[in-house]
């Protein structure tokens, strides 16, 4: 308890104010950053009202055996384009189980408590992730010993105290994340929950999310589901049946994992329309689209302005489908993006260099929001520093 208050003080320390104006970037890039932020040059001012704008905070995961220090405490640069640019953040590792229950009888708390503080110190919301998933759980939970019933016990434990931390402060959760194969089968042989527990579980969790906090919104999340396919149908078919049975589901997110190696998923609109066709609200959640750049090598202009293509035409969808309101890039500096770590010469999936010189992806996604917003009068609902 001694070491995770200091942790939080540490974190607290660490808060920045936001200033009028980022200061100047250094890097050449074809499409400089101006030499002030002013509100009217982020892609929060852009966004029509109501319609969220989002990323994900780095920390945890990857970026502990990288060569630089957490990037959301000790990088102020990073925490201040964080704060102009988004009006949602999500914890990239922060929340996942892992991280934030590493022992049977421990929570860490203090990186996710600072990020929700931050958030409340900004105007943004908070996007929750994850409550149920296959991966990135810790070892104590894959390799115990447990009962059906302590296993139960266990989730209902960790969903009940970490949503019921954080009601009232968490907009939407991902309760249950990447749940189907492919082939639209569950994943009843790499999900501890669903292999020991039976499908009735994710009922289960969507309840227990529901009691710790009622107006949290309750989402699926997955990859690979951003087409019409036999993944994205066994969506479709499973959420009626759990909303009939009393189960609070209230939305369906797209991750959209991209790679400029594949085509564009032409009908993300139509298949988030199907989702929005029964009520339900909609959200791109995890965006990023990789390009092939071998090691010392940078993209060329044609791979940029198609990169750029496909954050343009994945907000577009989006936009136009009435209940998806939100759209979230999984990070937005390629100096801490997961991508290169885990896709061999893939990178640069972000929309801002290393140096937070914006991209022509970044361009491309501020002009289809202020495209969205003709006349701007609803513009910068959301940011404290910008109300009258």
């Amino acid at each position: 308890m001694k070491v995770a208050k200091l942790v939080a003080a540490a974190l607290l320390a660490s808060t920045f104010v936001l200033p009028t104006a980022l200061p100047a970037s250094a890097g050449g890039n074809e499409n400089p950053q101006p030499p002030g932020l002013a509100k009217q040059d982020t892609l929060r001012w852009a966004a029509p009202k109501d319609f969220r704008i989002g990323t994900a905070v780095a920390g945890g995961g990857h970026h502990e055996n990288m060569p630089y220090p957490n990037p959301f405490t000790y990088d102020q640069q990073y925490r201040e384009v964080l704060a102009a640019e988004f009006s949602s953040v999500s914890p990239e590792n922060q929340a996942k189980w892992e991280f934030i229950h590493p022992q049977r009888d421990q929570y860490r708390f203090a990186e996710m408590d600072a990020i929700v503080e931050f958030a409340q110190q900004h105007g943004q919301v908070v996007r929750g992730h994850t409550l149920f998933w296959h991966s990135q759980n810790p070892a104590w939970l894959e390799q115990g010993s447990f009962s059906k019933v302590e296993l139960r016990s266990i989730l209902k434990d960790h969903i009940s105290t970490v949503v019921g931390r954080y009601a009232g402060k968490i907009q939407q959760w991902d309760v249950a994340n990447e749940i189907f194969n492919g082939d639209g089968t569950l994943r009843t042989t790499d999900n501890i929950w669903i292999r020991e527990l039976g499908p009735e579980i994710i009922a289960d969790a969507f309840r227990w999310a529901h009691e710790a906090d009622p107006n949290a919104k309750l989402f699926f999340n997955d990859y690979g589901v951003e087409s019409v396919n036999a993944k994205s149908n066994a969506y479709l078919a499973l959420i009626p049946k759990l909303r009939a049975a009393g189960v609070q589901v209230d939305g369906f997110a797209v991750q959209g994992h991209l790679s400029t190696r594949y085509g564009f998923p032409g009908d993300l609109q139509t298949n988030l329309q199907r989702f929005n066709d029964l009520g339900l609200e909609t959200s791109i959640t995890e965006i990023d689209v990789r390009m092939d750049v071998p090691a010392g090598t940078k993209p060329t202009a044609a791979q940029l302005q198609k990169q750029a293509s496909y954050y343009q035409l994945a907000l577009e969808a989006c936009l136009n489908v009435g209940h998806c309101k939100s759209f979230t890039i999984w990070g937005f500096n390629d100096k801490y993006s997961w991508v290169p770590v885990f896709f061999a010469k893939e990178g640069e999936a972000t929309v801002m260099w290393e140096d937070y010189t914006r991209k022509p992806s970044y361009y491309a996604l501020q002009s289809t929001l202020l495209k969205a917003n003709p006349g701007g009068e609803q513009r910068d609902a959301h940011h404290p520093a910008y109300q009258k």
